[in-house]
């Protein structure tokens, strides 16, 4: 970028971990996300309502383009680490454990 420029970003990173999960059976309709420099519950509760977007790239051009977009939006804290729980449109598909998400900064109530 030329000197002076920043990028403004609109998101914050997250990380998709898991489906919520018992010790046996996966619920694959909630999704645990850790986002990126949240350790506690009272951190991760800024984020509540927050959309999330999951981007990927496909085989097919659709559009004009090859990149997809799932989106969803965060529900509700998860354990002590500051994890969220977030509910997509279409569940995510499980190859997407570990991969970056996008946390956009809005609706916001601020």
């Amino acid at each position: 970028m030329p000197e002076g420029q920043q990028g403004h970003r609109l998101y914050v990173k997250g990380k998709h971990l898991s489906y919520q999960r018992s010790k046996h059976v996966t619920n694959p309709g909630t999704s645990l996300i850790k986002i990126e420099g949240v350790d506690d519950p009272k951190a991760a509760s800024f984020y509540l309502g927050k959309r999330i977007a999951y981007v990927y790239r496909g085989k097919k051009e659709i559009r004009g383009t090859k990149i997809r977009v799932i989106w969803g939006k965060v529900t509700r804290t998860h354990g002590n680490s500051g994890l969220v729980r977030a509910q997509f449109r279409h569940n995510l598909p499980s190859k997407s454990f570990g991969a970056m998400v996008r946390i956009m900064l809005y609706p916001s109530a601020i």
